[in-house]
């Protein structure tokens, strides 16, 4: 189980996951070593799965977003399927999903040539039988932050 203290220390990582120990430790009122205690149980229990630095995908022209709905022929295919996604550098997620289709990947390239070559090749692999494709215009929310809450909330 997760305690306050716990919820208030990863709701400021996720506000800001470069924040110095001794900074966070002072803010939740612990020491550092008890702070970083608290850290290392958190990441091997998996509740911190890592780290990152988010990117402007503007910066290295990767100007076009889309989600690819992906309709699969059979479930047996699935295990292939994700050794293509692992892959392939220009699929950020993937999802399964219900209802419409078996997945739904979330790519990024940089030219509609390649979006087209992408697509060409998600639909040459084993038990893909029909991809639907959105572009996006634009993003008005993009978040990993979840919308965690302690028990006082």
């Amino acid at each position: 189980m997760l305690d306050d203290l716990d919820i208030t220390v990863l709701k400021k990582l996720q506000e800001n996951g470069r924040m110095k120990r001794n900074e966070l430790a002072e803010i939740v009122g612990l020491s550092v070593p008890s702070l970083s205690e608290r850290l290392n149980k958190l990441e091997d229990r998996g509740v911190i799965q890592g780290y990152y630095a988010k990117l402007d995908r503007h910066v290295f022209h990767f100007d076009i977003m889309a989600f690819v709905l992906v309709v699969m022929e059979s479930s047996k295919s699935y295990e292939k399927f994700f050794e293509q996604v692992k892959k392939t550098g220009e699929i950020l997620e993937c999802h399964s999903i219900l209802g419409e289709g078996s997945h739904i990947l979330k790519v990024v390239v940089k030219e509609t040539k390649d979006l087209e070559a992408l697509l060409s090749k998600i639909q040459s692999w084993h038990g893909v039988t029909k991809t639907v494709t959105s572009f996006v215009l634009s993003t008005m929310k993009e978040t990993t932050s979840l919308n965690i809450q302690s028990k006082k909330e």
